[in-house]
C-alpha cells in the first residue's frame, strides 16, 4: 500500500536501533524525518545524512522541546525508552522516570497539537506469560514489583494505558506496537541483548555465556523485516486504536542459539552456562519461553518476516567483524 503524500516525521530514540533503520526507510520512500535523540543509548553514526533528514539533541523529558518538534511534524513515532535487560536491572529509576514520564509528554504534545502516535511498547508486557503464541490480549502473569524486569514490564503497561486511554477519550490517533527480540545490524552488545554479546564474544575467541540452563526459548525478527511491519502500520487508517505484536514465531533455545553462532563464525570458543544470581542482582526472573502470535498484523497488512535466523546471523556476524578491525587499526 502506496502513500500518496509525503509526511515529516518525528523519530524520538531515532539514532537508535531500531529508529535509525525506520529513519532510512522513511527517508527512502520520500518522506522528511526528524530525529529526537539524547544520545544516552543511540549513535549518531547510525544515521545516514540526508537533506530530508533533521537530528534534535535532546531528551523526551524536555516538555517544550517536544511540543515545538510534534507541532512541526505530521506524524511521531515514539522510539525513545531504556532498554536491555541490562540497563533495566542496573538502572531502574531512570528506566522508569524516562519510560513513564517519557511517554505521558509525548503523548500530551500529540494531542495538543492532533498528530497520529506510534507508541513502541515490548513483549515484556506478558511477563512471565510462558503459554504460547501470545495473542494481543493474552493475560499479563507478573512477579513481586520489587523485582525491577517486572517494574519495567508495569512501566510499559502504564504507557500503553496512556496511549489506549487518549484514543478512547480524546480522539488522539495512537497505535500501539509490541516489538519482540528484534535483531541486526546496529543493534549495541552493551545493554545485554544476546545475539550481538553472543557473536561478538565468539568472535574475540571468548566463551559464549548463556544465563541459566540455556534451554529458554526466544523467537528473533530482523529489523528490516520489523521496520516494514511499522511502516504498513502507519501507513493503514484501521490501524488506529489497535494494539500489535511484531516479532517471528520460529523459536530457537539460547543454548541451540549460542551452538549457532560459533558455527557462524568459525569460532572455537565454548558455552560457559552462568546461574541467574551470578548474571544478574538477586530476585532477577526470567520466563521459558516468549513467542508472539502476530495474527492480527498479519490479517491487516499481510505482514510475515522474510529473514531467517541463519540470514541475521550472517549479517550480524559480518558486522561484528568489521567492528573488531576497526578497533585494532
Amino acid at each position: 500500500m502506496s502513500k500518496a503524500a509525503k509526511s515529516t516525521y518525528l523519530i524520538t530514540g531515532g539514532s537508535g536501533f531500531v529508529g535509525s533503520h525506520l529513519a532510512d526507510a522513511l527517508l527512502a520512500r520520500g518522506d522528511s524525518v526528524v530525529v529526537l535523540d539524547n544520545l544516552s543509548t543511540g549513535r549518531l553514526h547510525n544515521l545516514r545524512p540526508h537533506p530530508n533528514l533533521g537530528f534534535v539533541h535532546g531528551s523526551v523529558l524536555d516538555e517544550l522541546m517536544v511540543d515545538e518538534l510534534t507541532r512541526q511534524c505530521d506524524v511521531v513515532v515514539h522510539l525513545a525508552a531504556a532498554v536491555g535487560v541490562k540497563l533495566i536491572v542496573e538502572q531502574p529509576l531512570r528506566c522508569l522516570t524516562t519510560n513513564i514520564r517519557g511517554s505521558e509528554i509525548v503523548i500530551e504534545a500529540a494531542y495538543r497539537h492532533r498528530k497520529k502516535v506510534l507508541i513502541t511498547s515490548t513483549s515484556e508486557i506478558y511477563g512471565k506469560n510462558s503459554s504460547g503464541p501470545l495473542r494481543e490480549d493474552a493475560d499479563r502473569i507478573l512477579g513481586s514489583p520489587s523485582v525491577v524486569r517486572w517494574a519495567y514490564s508495569t512501566a510499559k503497561a502504564v504507557d500503553e494505558i496512556l496511549a489506549n486511554a487518549y484514543h478512547r477519550e480524546r480522539g488522539l490517533p495512537t497505535i500501539v506496537v509490541r516489538l519482540f527480540n528484534t535483531v541486526g545490524p546496529r543493534q549495541s552488545p552493551a545493554y545485554g541483548m544476546v545475539i550481538p554479546r553472543l557473536v561478538r564474544q565468539a568472535v574475540n575467541g571468548e566463551p559464549l555465556t548463556v544465563f541459566g540452563d540455556g534451554r529458554q526459548t526466544r523467537c528473533f525478527a530482523h529489523v528490516t523485516d520489523v521496520v516494514d511491519a511499522l511502516l504498513m502500520l502507519l501507513d493503514r487508517e484501521a490501524a488506529v486504536g489497535q494494539t500489535f505484536n511484531i516479532g517471528s514465531d520460529k523459536e530457537v533455545s539460547i543454548l541451540e542459539l549460542a551452538k549457532l553462532i560459533i558455527q557462524h563464525t568459525g569460532s572455537t570458543s565454548g558455552i560457559e552456562l552462568i546461574p541467574y544470581h551470578e548474571a544478574y542482582i538477586q530476585g532477577f526472573e526470567d520466563m521459558t519461553r516468549r513467542v508472539p502470535d502476530t495474527t492480527k498484523l498479519r490479517e491487516l497488512t499481510g505482514w510475515v518476516p522474510r529473514r531467517t535466523l541463519d540470514e541475521i546471523l550472517i549479517e550480524v556476524v559480518k558486522e561484528a567483524r568489521k567492528d573488531l578491525l576497526a578497533s585494532v587499526r
